[in-house]
Protein backbone atom coordinates (compact mmCIF):
# COMPACT_ATOMS: atom_id res chain seq x y z
CA UNK A 1 0.00 0.00 0.00
CA UNK A 2 1.37 3.43 -0.95
CA UNK A 3 1.65 6.10 1.71
CA UNK A 4 0.25 9.56 1.11
CA UNK A 5 2.43 12.51 2.03
CA UNK A 6 0.25 15.16 3.70
CA UNK A 7 3.13 17.49 4.49
CA UNK A 8 2.59 20.77 2.66
CA UNK A 9 5.12 21.64 -0.01
CA UNK A 10 6.85 25.02 0.04
CA UNK A 11 4.43 26.31 -2.62
CA UNK A 12 1.55 25.48 -0.26
CA UNK A 13 3.01 27.78 2.42
CA UNK A 14 2.74 31.53 1.93
CA UNK A 15 4.59 34.37 3.62
CA UNK A 16 2.53 37.02 5.41
CA UNK A 17 2.99 39.34 2.42
CA UNK A 18 1.77 36.68 -0.03
CA UNK A 19 -1.12 35.79 2.30
CA UNK A 20 -2.14 39.45 2.58
CA UNK A 21 -2.14 39.76 -1.21
CA UNK A 22 -4.28 36.65 -1.59
CA UNK A 23 -6.78 37.94 0.99
CA UNK A 24 -6.55 41.54 -0.28
CA UNK A 25 -5.66 42.65 3.22
CA UNK A 26 -2.68 44.40 4.76
CA UNK A 27 0.11 42.33 6.27
CA UNK A 28 -0.43 44.39 9.46
CA UNK A 29 -3.98 43.02 9.59
CA UNK A 30 -2.61 39.47 9.50
CA UNK A 31 -0.16 40.42 12.25
CA UNK A 32 -3.04 41.69 14.41
CA UNK A 33 -5.02 38.51 13.73
CA UNK A 34 -2.03 36.41 14.88
CA UNK A 35 -1.76 38.43 18.11
CA UNK A 36 -5.48 38.19 18.89
CA UNK A 37 -5.88 34.55 17.85
CA UNK A 38 -8.32 35.31 15.04
CA UNK A 39 -7.91 34.83 11.32
CA UNK A 40 -6.35 31.91 9.43
CA UNK A 41 -4.07 29.31 10.98
CA UNK A 42 -0.35 29.95 10.69
CA UNK A 43 2.91 28.25 11.58
CA UNK A 44 6.15 29.65 12.96
CA UNK A 45 9.28 28.35 11.32
CA UNK A 46 12.25 29.80 13.12
CA UNK A 47 11.49 33.50 13.30
CA UNK A 48 9.31 33.40 10.20
CA UNK A 49 5.57 32.94 9.82
CA UNK A 50 3.88 30.99 7.04
CA UNK A 51 0.25 30.35 6.17
CA UNK A 52 -1.13 27.18 4.56
CA UNK A 53 -2.64 28.17 1.20
CA UNK A 54 -5.70 25.93 1.75
CA UNK A 55 -6.57 27.77 5.00
CA UNK A 56 -6.27 31.15 3.28
CA UNK A 57 -8.48 30.02 0.41
CA UNK A 58 -11.04 28.80 2.94
CA UNK A 59 -11.05 32.19 4.68
CA UNK A 60 -11.34 33.98 1.33
CA UNK A 61 -14.35 31.83 0.37
CA UNK A 62 -16.35 32.73 3.50
CA UNK A 63 -19.31 35.00 2.87
CA UNK A 64 -21.57 36.88 5.25
CA UNK A 65 -25.03 38.38 5.06
CA UNK A 66 -24.18 41.22 7.47
CA UNK A 67 -21.54 42.28 9.98
CA UNK A 68 -23.80 42.38 13.02
CA UNK A 69 -23.62 39.93 15.90
CA UNK A 70 -25.52 36.68 15.55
Amino acid sequence: MATVNTTPSSSDLLTPEEAAELLRARSRTLERWRRTGTGPRFAKIGRGVVYPRADLESVAAQTREHTGAV
